[in-house]
Order: structure tokens, then C-alpha cells, then sequence
């Protein structure tokens, strides 16, 4: 049973209402001013406001602005009288369902309702399903149900309630942060600090400071005494980030920590114990970095006690509709227009599956971003994606990446298995619908399956 709340100063206006909606099915909610209504929402389950336009203290749209920031979702009716017409499309556009005008009948009353509710009881859906999905496929915020991304949490879940050092590996923008703070906050040290540094970011005299601390007086400007992130990171976890670029004498100083969990600030004489945890993370292949002279083969070892390697989104394209729900959601509240976003529609999807993403997923994360906040429709068409990404991805097949000496049936062969795993992947595994996204008929996809002898997974529906 769906709950509405009837808000009027006016006393036995609510309660009119009332009568006439709970025969229709509905709980019945009442208040007489918008301070009682947030009130009221704060406390229970609301499934539809319905709230005079004028009233005292706190107006109609001042209360529309207050629910659409709690949640934007909620459906909100304006009442009002004809001479406040204008002040009802202004409610409009600040995000309410719609508007009825005084006095109203019955029947026109419980068709706005019904519709109102309809609404909302399909948005609601949407959010369990989503919940669902993120919390049997996720781990913290990251992400996946791959093979590679369910080898990555195995990994989490093993080696974070143990003090081990871990190295991370894997492209910009993987979620490298994501998996050092899933591993701090799902071990003994979650109560302590997260402490992180980017070790590209800072030249080596400032990172040097940054890292260790110094003394008053240790160079030009150190005015004060300054602990370093070590000593911030005390009885936590400190998250060395690209490391790859740290100099050989930091390196040295280093591996000094990690064998001895001891630092000393610059300019200072003062040995001091240090209980932490070094997580360390890098876009280079260190072990290229170490044949070249350019990282330490002690420190190497160090560091790499447990590796995870995180795969590039290309390698993983099963995970962005996973992705894409996950976005959506986190940013539906950025949308200002008061229309919820339903979804991607499947043509808009399809360019999100042909892009090579380059930038991964935080790439991924900033285009849902930018389209939630600049689109006005419920659902994500292809019109509203960034025209240079559309540009990208129609010219995505380069010529180039194909070596020379390949031969065109070999070619053809690749292209067209990878266009049917790409079709069964957008249709959710169901053959019917991949045939025809891919303008073929049932037994013929059937036939290029067994073909490929593709590994089909279970059907599901999104």
C-alpha cells in the first residue's frame, strides 16, 4: 500500500482528501504546514506529496525544493487557484509532477494520483534492482563481474586482514585508490588513518618534506616543524600512488621503512617507529623499470609481497553495464530538472560497448557525470553523449591496428565473432535479441555460436 501525504494549512482540507484517496487504496498522510511535512517525510515512507500551493512560513515551492533535495525522485502535486498559475509552472520547472487547479473533482484528483504513484512505483524498482545488482557485483565502490574483476576481490578479501604489502598494477583511471581504500577498510586497521600521496605529483625535494616531515629551520621556508605522511599514517595505511616515479634516493629512504619501520624528518636527527601499512600503486611496468636500472630490485620485492593487477575496461566490457547503473545512480542526484534518469537507451548503449576507452573507467564515470547533469529527458540518448566521444567511436576500427600481413577471411572471421560476443553481451545473453541488434536471423546466431564455440552465460534481463 503506497502512502501519500496531504499537506494544507487549511485544516480540513487534508482531510477531505483523505477520504476520497484512501478508498482508492491509499495510506494517508496529513499536515497542515511544510514544516510538519518534512517532519512527517523524514520519519516514514512517502510515496506521493500532494501540497497547497500557498502557505504561510513556508510556501508550496519552498517545500518542493527542500523534498527534491532529500530526494529527487519523490513525486510532488502543486495545488493552486487560478490566480497562481504562474507560480505552478514555476513549480514545474523546479521539478514537480504536476499541478491541479481549484477547485478539482474527484475523478480528475485520483487520475493524477494514480499516475503519480505508477510513476514512482517503477523508479523504486529501478533502485532495488540497481541495489540488488551493486551489492552482489561490487566490492567498497569497485565495480565487476568479470573473471578478472572477481579474481581482484578473491584477492581483497585474502590479503587485507593481513598487514601485507601490496602492490597494485594496472592503467590511469583502473581504480587503483579504490582497491587500497577496500583493502584498509576491510582490514584491523580500518579505525586508523587512510593516509594517500601521489608520488608524480611533487617535485623530490617536496615529496622528500611530503613523505618524512621536517624540522623547523631544515631549509629555506620550513618555518615549523611538520610531521610527513608516515607519521600522519600511524596505525594505518599509507598509499604510495604512482610509484614508479620516485627517485633513486628516495627509494633508498624507502625501502629503509619498509625493512625497519623507522623515519626520520628532514633536518632531524630523531629515529622514530612508524606502524603502518604501505599499499603502493603504479601505471609502469616496474619490472621493466628494474632491467633498466630505473627502480631498485630490492624495493621491487618490497613492495610486490601480494600483486593485483587491475585489467583495463576494454578487457572487461561484460562490467559496463554494471558500470553505467552504477554512475547513473550515484549521480541522479546532480540533476537539477527534477526528470529522473531511467536508463541508457539501447542505441546510446551500444557506443558505450564500441569505445576502446582509453581513460578506463574514470573516463566512463566522468562522461555519465557530465551527460546526468546536461540532459533534460528520462532516458540517456545517443544525441546527448559528448560529440567527441560519438566522433571517436565511429572512427574506432583503424586500419592501422591491423597487421599487414593479415589476411581479409582471418580478418573478417575475428571482426564478426567479436561483433557476436559484443551483441550477446548488449542483449543480456537472450540469442533472439542479439540476432536481430545484429540483423541476422535466430538459427543463423545459433549456427556462428557453435561456430566459435562461444561460451554463452545465462540469460538475464537489464
Amino acid at each position: 500500500m503506497e502512502t501519500i501525504l496531504i499537506v494544507d494549512d487549511e485544516k480540513n482540507y487534508p482531510l477531505i482528501l483523505g477520504a476520497v484517496l484512501e478508498e482508492e487504496g491509499f495510506e494517508i498522510l496529513t499536515a497542515n504546514s511544510a514544516t510538519e511535512a518534512l517532519d512527517i517525510i523524514k520519519a516514514s515512507d512517502v510515496d506521493l506529496v500532494l501540497t497547497d500551493m500557498k502557505m504561510p512560513v513556508m510556501s508550496g515551492i519552498e517545500l518542493l525544493e527542500r523534498i527534491k533535495i532529500k530526494d529527487p525522485d519523490l513525486p510532488v502535486i502543486m495545488m493552486t487557484a487560478y490566480g497562481t498559475v504562474d507560480k505552478a509552472v514555476e513549480a514545474m520547472e523546479k521539478g514537480a509532477y504536476s499541478y491541479l487547479l481549484k477547485p478539482f473533482d474527484n475523478e480528475r484528483l485520483t487520475i493524477y494520483v494514480n499516475k503519480a504513484i505508477s510513476m514512482y512505483r517503477v523508479i523504486k524498482e529501478n533502485r532495488r534492482l540497481r541495489n540488488a545488482v551493486t551489492s552482489r557485483y561490487s566490492f567498497g565502490n569497485i565495480i565487476g563481474k568479470s573473471k578478472q574483476m572477481n579474481k581482484v576481490f578473491d584477492t581483497i578479501r585474502k590479503v587485507a586482514p593481513t598487514g601485507a604489502t601490496v602492490l597494485i598494477e594496472g592503467e590511469s583511471g583502473t581504480g587503483k585508490e579504490l582497491v587500497a581504500k577496500s583493502i584498509h577498510f576491510n582490514s584491523t586497521r580500518r579505525d586508523g588513518p587512510f593516509v594517500a600521496v601521489n608520488c608524480a605529483a611533487l617535485a623530490e625535494s617536496l615529496l622528500e618534506s611530503e613523505l618524512f616531515g621536517h624540522e623547523k629551520g631544515a631549509f629555506t621556508g620550513a618555518m615549523a616543524m611538520k610531521k610527513g605522511r608516515f607519521e600522519r599514517a600511524d596505525g594505518g595505511t599509507l598509499f604510495l600512488d604512482e610509484i614508479g616515479e620516485l627517485s633513486p634516493g628516495l627509494q633508498v629512504k624507502l625501502l629503509r621503512v619498509l625493512q625497519e619501520k623507522v623515519i626520520e624528518r628532514v633536518g632531524g636527527t630523531k629515529v622514530m617507529s612508524v606502524n603502518i601499512r604501505v599499499i603502493a600503486a603504479t601505471n609502469k611496468d616496474l619490472k621493466q623499470e628494474m632491467q633498466a636500472g630505473h627502480f631498485r630490485e630490492d624495493l621491487y620485492y618490497r613492495l610486490n609481497v601480494v600483486n593485483i593487477v587491475l585489467p583495463p575496461l576494454s578487457q572487461r566490457r561484460e562490467d559496463i553495464r554494471l558500470l553505467l547503473e552504477h554512475f547513473l545512480k550515484k549521480y541522479a542526484n546532480e540533476r537539477r530538472s527534477g526528470t529522473p534518469v531511467a536508463g541508457i537507451d539501447p542505441e546510446a548503449e551500444k557506443l558505450f560497448f564500441d569505445y576502446s576507452w582509453p581513460g578506463n573507467v574514470r573516463e566512463l564515470e566522468n562522461i555519465i557525470e557530465r551527460v546526468v547533469i546536461l540532459s533534460t529527458g528520462n532516458m540517456i540518448t545517443v544525441k546527448d553523449l559528448p560529440q567527441s566521444f560519438r566522433q571517436t567511436v565511429h572512427d574506432n576500427l583503424y586500419l592501422e591496428s591491423i597487421p599487414s600481413d593479415a589476411k581479409l577471411y582471418d580478418t573478417l572471421l575475428l571482426i564478426e565473432k567479436a561483433m557476436i560476443v559484443r551483441a550477446m553481451e548488449l542483449s543480456g545473453n537472450v540469442q533472439s535479441r542479439a540476432a536481430e541488434l545484429l540483423g541476422i536471423g535466430k538459427s543463423g546466431l545459433n549456427q556462428k555460436i557453435k561456430k566459435y564455440t562461444l561460451e554463452i552465460g545465462p540469460k538475464h534481463r537489464s
